[in-house]
């Protein structure tokens, strides 16, 4: 989902879980159980308190799980310091390698492999870029990477300070995933586990019907959602395309079946639009014709624990961060048909005091955008 941006970038001039009162033992990942997991209720700091305030939820709390959480838990949250993650499309031959020199970084592609059932590490370093470039590929090797680039983010100095003073995150698209492993919604195991489901079940609706996506550059939004009706009026209702990635200004991402993507494209110079790039993915991600992966992430969802994120995760749906478990299951399930809406979540973490920000994994797409709508923005990339 990010190959937009680079593309607007080039023509025009992103796992070890952790709580803030963990102790500090935990930033060895000597065992995964350690670092890469929660326990199934809050976190108590003293036993029988939990750390998020009673006065700001409604929640009703058993030894074992946790009920109901409302989303006004995370209503008047701050966004000083904040981790982005990237999206499908940030993936290069190559990333991995540099993980290899931390221990607790090394270990995420050693479970990932036991769990994927293929050596992820080799193919991330070594390619070919056509494997590495497949949906089914790169998106747990993206998540992979990216957690594992919090591991080396705490590994150097003052790291883990900078981890604990992390207000809010995010992620592109995928990227909302790792997000929500790195905030301790789910563990870094059946997060993969939901990755790899989720890109074997996207590439499987892509194979089911002809699509494509395409990105637009050089037009508001509201000239390419203008764009996009003018090419539905020409096909039938199953080729029809619509706006699925609302990325930044000047560069959105538009889905649908082939030909109104050929019609589009051919429509795309009479409406001003700078150019238009075709987009290296299996199909219309984000729109109805993901509609058959629906189920199967419903299935895989219903039988994941979630827990309330510790911190507020941004959801791409609707730009706002959920703190119910069960409204984030929804959420994910919905979210590979649902437009990305990327350009709100970066003016709301703007809006809210973003002084800082780091992408976590591979490529620099993220801070591009950023830069691209406030350019005295401070994003540092961290790669593995």
């Amino acid at each position: 989902m990010q190959m937009q941006m680079q593309t607007l970038i080039h023509h025009s001039h992103s796992h070890s879980l952790f709580l803030r009162n963990a102790p500090s033992s935990s930033s060895s990942l000597s065992a995964m159980s350690s670092s890469l997991a929660l326990p199934s209720t809050l976190f108590f700091t003293n036993g029988t308190s939990p750390t998020l305030p009673r006065s700001r939820v409604s929640m009703t709390l058993s030894a074992r799980s946790q009920t109901s959480v409302h989303d006004a838990l995370f209503a008047d949250y701050k966004a000083s310091t904040s981790f982005l993650f990237p999206g499908q499309g940030a993936q290069a031959v190559g990333m991995g390698k540099e993980a290899q020199n931390v221990p607790a970084a090394a270990v995420l592609f050693k479970k990932a492999n036991e769990i994927l059932g293929f050596d992820l590490l080799d193919i991330c370093i070594n390619g070919p870029k056509e494997k590495l470039d497949s949906t089914v590929i790169s998106q747990p090797a993206i998540y992979v990477t990216s957690l594992a680039a919090v591991e080396l983010l705490r590994a150097r100095e003052g790291g883990q300070q900078i981890i604990d003073t992390v207000e809010v995150t995010c992620g592109l698209s995928l990227g909302e995933y790792t997000a929500l492993a790195f905030a301790g919604a789910f563990s870094f195991e059946d997060g993969l586990k939901l990755v790899k489901l989720r890109g074997e079940a996207m590439q499987d609706a892509a194979d089911a019907a002809k699509s494509a996506m395409v990105s637009v550059i050089g037009l508001d939004s509201e000239k390419v959602q203008q764009l996009c009706d003018a090419a539905n009026q020409e096909v039938p209702e199953a080729e029809k395309v619509q706006i699925a990635n609302y990325l930044c200004t000047g560069n959105y991402a538009v889905s649908g079946g082939l030909k109104g993507v050929e019609v589009l494209e051919s429509k795309a110079k009479s409406f001003k639009a700078r150019m238009t790039v075709r987009l290296a993915v299996a199909g219309a991600f984000h729109t109805s014709f993901m509609e058959p992966a629906v189920s199967r992430l419903e299935a895989a969802l219903a039988t994941t624990e979630i827990r309330t994120p510790r911190i507020p995760v941004i959801s791409n749906v609707d730009a706002q961060p959920h703190a119910d478990p069960d409204t984030i299951k929804k959420i994910l399930a919905r979210q590979v048909t649902s437009p990305v809406q990327w350009e709100t979540t970066v003016k709301t973490l703007l809006n809210r005091g973003l002084k800082k920000g780091y992408e976590l994994g591979p490529g620099k797409v993220i801070a591009g955008i950023v830069k691209r709508m406030d350019k005295g923005a401070d994003i540092e990339n961290i790669g593995a």
